[in-house]
């Protein structure tokens, strides 16, 4: 595909893409660093420390739901940033912070843009219950034409089974081909490698600052700073070919 217009439906990555996953668990270790007085800590340095963790965790344990692996890793981060170890409730309650993780400002105005080129498909390592929330409370209750979790695969991204089963199932449903799926993500480790690998077109929502999901070698197809800048692209091809 040339054109950004010419793909069917858009396969979008939701956290560090649409939700700001690093503001999400940096609100959310605050609690114990309070508890520590370690407020004054650099961010940087606590998601460096906690993105070989969570990778770790979802490899080992690819079916555990989303939260409940959140809630593993937390005495983990806590105990490589030399934090006392936390209480279970304290763990509990990371895991299921999930759903309160804010949203990009740019997110839902142009995820209701794309709406009306693509069909909009979520593919994102978190469970059902914690998407529902969160969607609901960051993302205005967005409708998506479909939903896919590594809870409902049974393995997180960068696992090409994520990938092969949205592929499969935007076939079934929508009569969807690979060529016409546009992967839409932040994540270089999760989303584009993987999908370079597979051969899935993919559009970078570079998100600029990001740290969780980088590589030194990035691969991309489009790329972007901002998911509006995205919309702005495909609106400007779409009015450009009514003239």
């Amino acid at each position: 595909m040339s054109k950004l217009a010419d793909f069917k439906l858009l396969s979008f990555d939701v956290y560090g893409t649409l939700i700001d996953y690093e503001r999400g668990v940096l609100q959310n270790l605050q609690p114990v660093l309070e508890k520590a007085g370690k407020t004054e800590m650099d961010p940087k340095h606590i998601l460096k420390i906690s993105q070989p963790l969570f990778k770790d965790e979802q490899i080992k344990n690819p079916r555990k739901k989303y939260s409940d692996l959140l809630a593993t890793c937390h005495p983990q981060i806590c105990k490589e940033l030399g934090l006392p170890e936390p209480t279970a409730e304290e763990s509990k309650s990371f895991g299921a912070s999930v759903g309160t993780w804010p949203g990009f400002e740019d997110s839902v105005p142009a995820l209701r843009r794309l709406k009306k080129t693509y069909k909009m498909v979520v593919l994102s390592n978190v469970d059902n219950e914690s998407f529902q929330v969160n969607n609901a409370n960051s993302l205005d209750g967005f409708e998506w034409d479909l939903v896919l979790t590594a809870e409902d695969i049974g393995s997180y991204k960068p696992d090409p089974k994520n990938f092969e089963y949205m592929l499969k199932t935007v076939k079934e449903k929508f009569g969807v081909e690979k060529h016409e799926v546009l992967q839409t993500a932040q994540s270089q480790f999760h989303d584009h490698h993987p999908c370079k690998d597979i051969g899935i077109t993919s559009a970078w929502i570079y998100r600029p600052g990001a740290i969780l999901g980088n590589r030194d070698d990035p691969v991309f197809n489009w790329k972007f700073d901002q998911l509006a800048d995205m919309a702005d692209a495909v609106d400007e091809e779409i009015n450009s070919g009514r003239k």
